[in-house]
């Protein structure tokens, strides 16, 4: 046994949960290490693609994802995916081939640390046989404990090193740590200002994907509404007094119920830009407190009235106790029949009034006019035909607010938001990613024309590894956001000539349709209706919609 069998051999006991990488002559024996141990290998064609499958496998698994890359061009290839991981907390460990210290004349060397830690990544390495398993099982640590990115680099020659003949031949993961429980006077603190407010909400981010059953008990007996942030959409399906996600893709009436509350409480949610509308959903006296494991998270992106440090399952439950010791029965302050009766008619973009978007463009090259469809008009027709049990990806756009907001999803493990870094194209290997985590649900990615022509080289993954993956392109033939922001300049650099999507994914061996309607969706459901042993791309060719509503408020316009 060598040392890269060991470290292979070493994760794979360790609960490696699943390996995406590109295979070099760096990567090569630690990749097959780990199938060998166990570990199921998805082969992608770009590291970039890899890097974001493993990201999207992680958050949507619970798992821990591993990503394996050759050295130097390996890992630069795959730097916007852990950049991503990085900015998201993703619990993600990327085992990096490097170059021999005495290679210093090597074409693949670079300072590896150094680019791990420019993109928020925790650097680590196997320095040499001895240190190996304790190498290896303290970047783990790291990575699943604190929700951490971790570059493992291993160096050439030391992976080729024989194993020590005393190498644990078993290696137990790490306990994992108790929860961070919040101080008594932090919960008292937390009580009191819920039992103040007649107009509660209750706003959850990533922070609490596993606290959403004790924030929905609190929120009940306190008389709370609910909401999420977009990476935590689908948190509170299901929940009567739940208005979806809060900031640029809140609705109408979600938006209006949160500006109107006299208390927000950010449970593991940065209370940001994005959803905080730029702070126009916190109205001028209402108070503002946060829930977080860790300190400085709390207050960072705008003035609180309290912070609790604390897990926010562990706060929740504290919280409820202390309540229900004070009052046993629940208050109804917001959750009113006639607030449900509402919520229920009004709170999903579904459900609001629009007048369709002009179907028709005029092509001045081919001088004829071609229907277009209406993103609305499209998702919400897709939102019906689609099956309730699915992943939805999506990918970086003008775009992106219509699936994110028309869309449903069956709760927190349904819809993958890798929205962190705001690249582009890091969409289908999301959508990849988040199929190997829930097996048993319908993949849908939802991409603009930019972003799937950046990635389109894993589109041979997905048909070669036989996904059931429907591919949404909302196609304006244009970087849409570039368009609409700039809408007054030169726009020759952001607009394209329209491509045929439904003629590329044949050519990649996927089912291909084109769209301009949505009676062109009937042939979304033969499909659904069929073996699905392809990918579905549906080309729908989109009607400008001047700048999406979630776009006028990223930008403050």
């Amino acid at each position: 046994m060598i040392v890269a069998d060991l470290v292979g051999r070493t994760l794979a006991q360790l609960g490696a949960g699943h390996v995406f990488g590109v295979v070099g002559s760096g990567n090569f024996d630690v990749t097959n290490a780990l199938r060998r141990h166990g570990v199921p290998f998805t082969a992608a064609r770009h590291e970039g693609g890899a890097a974001v499958m493993a990201d999207a496998y992680a958050r949507m698994s619970n798992r821990p994802g591993v990503l394996t890359l050759h050295q130097g061009c390996g890992l630069t290839n795959a730097l916007t995916g852990i950049g991503e991981a990085a900015k998201s907390r993703t619990p993600l460990l990327v085992l990096a081939a490097d170059t021999a210290p005495a290679a210093v004349l090597s074409n693949f060397a670079v300072d590896q640390d150094a680019l791990a830690r420019a993109v928020g990544a925790v650097p680590e390495r196997v320095h040499s046989a001895a240190s190996a398993v304790a190498d290896t099982v303290r970047a783990f640590r790291t990575a699943v404990h604190e929700r951490r990115t971790v570059v493992l680099n291993l160096p050439l020659d030391v992976q080729a090193a024989p194993a020590p003949q005393d190498a644990p031949a078993t290696v137990n993961p790490p306990p994992s740590p108790a929860p961070v429980r919040p101080a008594a006077e932090s919960v008292a603190s937390l009580v009191e200002l819920v039992r103040a407010a007649e107009r509660p909400v209750f706003v959850a981010g990533r922070g609490a994907r596993g606290a959403g059953p004790q924030i929905a008990a609190l929120a009940a007996h306190a008389g709370a509404l609910l909401a999420t942030s977009a990476v935590a959409s689908g948190l509170f399906e299901g929940e009567e007094f739940s208005l979806g996600i809060s900031g640029g893709f809140a609705s109408p009436l979600a938006a209006e119920l949160i500006t109107d509350s006299d208390l927000i409480v950010g449970w593991g949610c940065a209370l940001n830009m994005w959803t905080m509308r730029h702070g126009k959903l916190i109205s001028s006296g209402t108070r503002v407190a946060q829930v977080d494991v860790e300190s400085s998270a709390l207050g960072a992106h705008r003035p609180i009235d309290l912070g609790v440090l604390g897990d926010t399952a562990a706060t929740a439950r504290d919280a409820l106790s202390v309540l229900r010791d004070i009052r046993s029965d629940p208050a109804t302050k917001l959750r009113t029949p006639d607030m449900a009766a509402r919520i229920t008619a009004e709170v999903r973009w579904n459900d609001v009034p629009f007048e369709a978007l002009s179907t028709e463009t005029r092509s001045d090259e081919t001088q004829s006019t071609e229907r277009r469809v209406d993103p609305r008009s499209l998702t919400i027709e897709l939102d019906r035909i689609l099956p309730r049990e699915r992943v939805v990806a999506v990918d970086s756009g003008n775009f992106m607010g219509y699936p994110s907001a028309y869309l449903a999803v069956p709760d927190e493990f349904g819809f993958c938001f890798t929205q962190a870094f705001q690249s582009v194209g890091l969409g289908l290997g999301t959508a990849i990613g988040a199929s190997y985590a829930r097996p048993e649900r319908l993949p849908v990615l939802a991409t603009g024309d930019g972003g799937l022509l950046m990635a389109i080289s894993e589109l041979e993954t997905a048909v070669r590894l036989g996904i059931p993956l429907v591919i949404v392109v909302y196609n304006d033939a244009a970087y849409g956001a570039e368009v609409h922001h700039f809408a007054h300049q030169d726009l020759d650099t952001v607009v394209f000539p329209d491509t045929d999507f439904a003629a590329l994914a044949r050519g990649y061996g996927a089912s291909g349709v084109t769209v301009r309607g949505v009676e062109d969706l009937v042939a979304v459901s033969e499909w659904l209706e069929g073996e699905r042993t392809a990918p579905l791309v549906v080309d729908a060719k989109v009607a400008s919609d001047g700048g999406s509503w979630w776009l006028m408020e990223a930008f403050g316009h």
